[in-house]
């Protein structure tokens, strides 16, 4: 005869009742059983303390460790993101239009312009042929590929819903629902696309600059938005890794949420808005560490995993350009300093296809590669470095850095002030005092993490489901993060009376 099975309000019964049956049976046992069950009492309540307080701290999305094996697990929240409606034209259709272009005369274009004469002689109408691509290729070209966030983090809420299971983010397909709304506009691409057919134009407000033009025309369409209307567009998010995407509008997108590399594209900009009232303290009127997050650069060499690290022979690897703008003036101190030394190579160039061998050689077989401010405090060249598994050393006194929070840099670079680097040999020394042993535990260090600055999924067109401890799981979970200064802006902008605005009072450093 079968035997019923218990229903669910049965089992939950059962189990709050057998605590009651055992402390009874306890309390009639012999003298050491009570002494054993005194024990229990007391110790119960402190278990209970420790197995609450866990718990309840893995409801914080700072929590996630990322040097503990748990870091992996798909997270048990999520960010809610509604897609803004933009037509093809802002995104994918400007892969298209790119990869239709004869050739692009620029340097590190080389692989994009091999890769476009061989879809011409292999299919007759290349233009139907990229069209008839859903979501075409990002350019390889490593001055645009660097910047490919955005394509990456659009793939991810175009995956299917039933194979995003590994995200963070969760799409929902009304705005009233989301926590942020995305904006799907590859600013940069369209920023590269002109700087290719004219750069006379790039800084120009005419209709002979495509760029501006498309901004002009995204900005009207978001701005009549019911989404934007009722935030002012602080919860909408942006994807600016170039420092020169969206130039024309960035006084239109200041109250958003910024996914930038850094701020350095952004200083002269705010100087101007204080008035140049103060050239040591910058009024972030539009960038804010409060609201905005930081994201790596895409990393152009590939992933060293530490059981293929070999005997490194150079102290101290820099391969790049020695003359650049603002920050870069201590790059050209530091390469004069640098450049005779023994066990230090410097090299002029760019990791295009053919300097790209080089990079990969001299990061791989040097113990420290040097990572100094340039026209910007960062670049990809730091990932390229923590990809190689080759110790950075930062020169850059203003670099901000992606994930901070959820990973401490000083477990496997070196910070050093540019003070101290500009003075003669100094570095040098500093670099060789270090043992084996403090070596290898920054490389062990950092091969722990080399995963999160990895934006790739490995699927065609970006789209397809994301390794749940990549960099675009961490960009969604250092956006969900600023939720409750966003929805504090916005209450803050819906009680001023009509025709009074809320003060810009980002000051964070």
């Amino acid at each position: 005869m079968l035997q019923r099975t218990p229903t669910y309000r049965e089992r939950e019964s059962k189990i709050a009742m057998a605590p009651k049956t055992s402390f009874m049976n306890l309390v009639q046992c012999t003298t050491p059983l009570l002494f054993i069950s005194l024990s229990l009492f007391f110790l119960l309540p402190l278990s209970l303390f420790f197995l609450l307080y866990s718990t309840h701290s893995h409801f914080y999305p700072t929590s996630f460790s990322l040097s503990s094996p748990s870091s992996s697990l798909i997270p048990t929240t999520s960010i809610k993101v509604y897609l803004a409606d933009l037509p093809s034209s802002f995104n994918y259709d400007l892969l298209t239009q790119y990869w239709s272009f004869t050739s692009d005369s620029r340097i590190g274009s080389d692989i994009d312009n091999d890769l476009r004469r061989s879809i011409r002689s292999s299919r007759s109408n290349f233009s139907s042929s990229m069209g008839n691509l859903h979501f075409p290729p990002f350019p390889e070209n490593p001055i645009i590929k660097q910047y490919s966030a955005e394509y990456w983090i659009l793939g991810d809420l175009m995956t299917p819903q039933k194979l995003r299971g590994s995200s963070f983010a969760e799409r929902v397909f009304n705005y009233r629902d989301a926590d942020v709304v995305f904006v799907p506009f590859f600013a940069t691409l369209s920023a590269e696309m002109q700087l290719i057919m004219g750069k006379s134009v790039f800084r120009k407000k005419v209709n002979e600059n495509e760029d501006y033009v498309r901004q002009k025309n995204l900005m009207d369409l978001i701005r009549s938005s019911e989404a934007w209307k009722q935030s002012g567009g602080r919860d909408h998010v942006f994807v600016l890794t170039d420092p020169v995407a969206m130039w024309h509008v960035r006084d239109e997108i200041g109250p958003a949420v910024l996914l930038v590399v850094d701020f350095g594209g952004w200083y002269r900009h705010d100087l101007k808005a204080s008035n140049g009232s103060s050239s040591d303290m910058i009024q972030h009127t539009q960038v804010s560490l409060l609201k905005d997050v930081i994201v790596p650069y895409t990393h152009l060499l590939p992933r060293l995993h530490l059981s293929d690290n070999q005997n490194r022979r150079t102290l101290l690897y820099f391969k790049g350009a020695k003359h650049r703008h603002r920050g870069g003036v201590v790059r050209e101190k530091l390469w004069d300093l640098l450049v005779d030394e023994p066990d230090v190579v410097m090299e002029e160039g760019f990791p295009n296809s053919t300097g790209k061998e080089q990079s990969i050689k001299g990061m791989r077989s040097s113990e420290f590669c040097l990572h100094p401010a340039g026209d910007t405090p960062t670049s990809c060249r730091l990932f390229d470095a923590i990809l190689s598994l080759c110790i950075p050393v930062i020169v850059s006194d203003d670099i901000e850095l992606p994930f901070e929070g959820m990973v401490d840099y000083s477990d496997f670079s070196i910070f050093v002030p540019v003070s101290d680097a500009l003075q003669p040999n100094w570095l040098i020394r500093h670099l060789q005092s270090f043992s084996k042993f403090q070596k290898n535990t920054l490389r062990q260090s950092m091969a722990h993490i080399q995963h999160i600055f990895e934006y790739d999924n490995g699927h065609p067109g970006g789209v397809g489901p994301v390794p749940s401890d990549g960099a675009v799981n961490h960009v969604w979970k250092k956006v969900y993060q600023k939720l409750p200064m966003i929805k504090e802006a916005m209450v803050r902008e819906k009680r001023k009376p009509k025709g009074v605005s809320v003060p810009l009072r980002c000051h964070c450093t």
